[in-house]
């Protein structure tokens, strides 16, 4: 039987792998592995099929296969010292996570400095949470509604976030009845390509013969003499030099798994849901690790470039954090698929060779500006012209991060709710909440120089969040006209 991943190579004669736009290295790739249901599709375009050619086109089928997925509350961020009581044990900690995760309590948001949450905020928050709860008890969801409520915040606790995310990224359907055909094919999907991708050629062949072993033992048994040789070809040797040596690719991917374990020992060091020594952090980067080895291994174009780890952390989080058992196990492989969906938004932003294009950073650099110029000339000018401090300087990294290196993380998951739920693209969005960062600092950025404006955008200041994404979605004009085509 023909390996798994031979089903994902890429042939594209035109150019040589590494210097091919993603968009035509992968226009031979299965397209909709994962099926976007038709809303979906405006937001996130047919492009999946670039990314990760891992998941087979299915047949519409119209067999009920219901599946109810709880709702309970989602762990809070854990912080170094957080009980004031100093650095807690691994037992403490992994104790707290499964009391959080097993709760259900709901946990309303504090107010800055304060402490306190108004009546009116609370009031206002259980309406958000029985409408979206409403939402997402109907058999067909509403994708329009289901947009317009996250785009105003998703509630803290109760696994909301992570479900409501995975429907905004069309990772689930809108149909109820299809979540649990549609969860268990895509986990087994992602199972079978980790086994046949991130073991090493020797394991994967004692694995993929052991089902023939018996057969040819019992041949071996039926005459007499010494058991068979078996040759090894040259692609199979270990020490072969070959392109099409599995063992030369395996150990091309060597060096990559250095840097992503370099990079996720530097992913929110404050936080120790990623962090320390702990079995479960540790688990944590394993998770992670897997996820961005296997996205390199599928996108050769691309491979894994440095600060996916950190688009990749508030999925896994989200996810993985999910109260309801079966989520949480499967945190990996749902993180996997859903972390390719985001990407296909953006990722032209990670091949250097497109870096010029129509498709590249630098063009979506050039939309900032006219944004900026469209909205407030002046600051525009003075930035640009007077101090010369042009996008490259500041918001290369975060329009490639999503802004996660900007906020803390809750205000990260904050943000990525409005993201998600903008009808015309996470990027579409980002642009704007870029030039609302802007806009808010507006005074003092009139008064400074080049040095200071570059320093107080490179560490950008505290804000309100929710005044930030209003700023953003009042701006002129219209950027739907951004998005990316079909």
């Amino acid at each position: 039987m023909e390996p798994l991943h031979k089903t994902y190579l890429l042939k594209s004669p035109e150019l040589p792998p590494l210097i091919q736009s993603p968009r035509v290295h992968y226009s031979t790739m299965l397209k909709d592995k994962l099926k976007l249901p038709d809303k979906a599709r405006r937001v996130f375009p047919d492009r999946l099929g670039s990314l990760v050619s891992g998941f087979n086109d299915k047949e519409e089928e119209n067999e009920d296969s219901a599946s109810e997925t709880e709702v309970g509350k989602e762990l809070e961020i854990l912080l170094p010292n957080a009980s004031g009581s100093g650095e807690a044990s691994e037992d403490d900690y992994v104790e707290k996570i499964e009391e959080q995760r097993l709760s259900g309590i709901r946990q309303r948001p504090e107010k800055e400095g304060t402490g306190l949450v108004s009546v009116k905020e609370v009031i206002a928050a259980d309406d958000k949470r029985s409408d979206l709860e409403y939402e997402l008890s109907q058999m067909e969801i509403n994708l329009e509604k289901l947009q317009r409520i996250a785009d105003t915040g998703l509630p803290e606790g109760g696994g909301l976030r992570a479900t409501v995310w995975k429907l905004l990224l069309g990772y689930l359907p809108p149909s109820r009845d299809l979540w649990e055909k549609e969860l268990s094919e895509n986990r087994q999907k992602y199972s079978k390509l980790k086994q046949e991708l991130l073991l090493s050629p020797s394991q994967f062949t004692r694995i993929k013969d052991e089902s023939l072993k018996s057969n040819e033992q019992s041949a071996d048994n039926d005459g007499d003499g010494l058991l068979r040789r078996h040759e090894i070809s040259q692609e199979d040797h270990p020490l072969s030099l070959g392109k099409a040596s599995v063992w030369n690719q395996y150990f091309e991917h060597t060096e990559i798994s250095e840097q992503i374990d370099r990079d996720l020992q530097r992913t929110h060091p404050d936080m120790k849901f990623f962090s320390g020594e702990t079995s479960f952090s540790r688990k944590t980067r394993e998770a992670m690790r897997n996820i961005l080895l296997l996205f390199s291994k599928l996108n050769p174009a691309i491979r894994y470039v440095q600060g996916m780890n950190e688009v990749l952390a508030p999925l896994y989080y989200v996810f993985s954090t999910d109260p309801d058992e079966q989520n949480a196990v499967n945190a990996e492989a749902d993180s996997f698929c859903c972390f390719v969906r985001l990407l296909s938004d953006s990722v032209d932003h990670f091949c250097q060779q497109l870096d010029n294009s129509a498709v590249g950073i630098l063009s979506t650099l050039s939309r900032l500006s006219e944004l900026l110029k469209a909205n407030n000339e002046e600051l525009w000018h003075h930035l640009e012209v007077t101090n010369k401090v042009k996008p490259q300087f500041y918001a290369f990294r975060w329009i490639t991060l999503l802004l996660t290196q900007e906020f803390n993380f809750q205000s990260i998951l904050r943000i990525w709710d409005s993201f998600l739920s903008n009808p015309f693209g996470v990027q579409d969005m980002l642009l704007r909440v870029c030039c609302a960062m802007l806009l808010c600092i507006r005074s003092r950025l009139l008064s400074g120089d080049f040095a200071a404006n570059l320093k107080l955008l490179q560490h950008y200041p505290e804000i309100n969040i929710e005044y930030l994404l209003q700023v953003a979605r009042d701006l002129s004009p219209d950027t739907s006209s951004y998005r990316l085509s079909l």
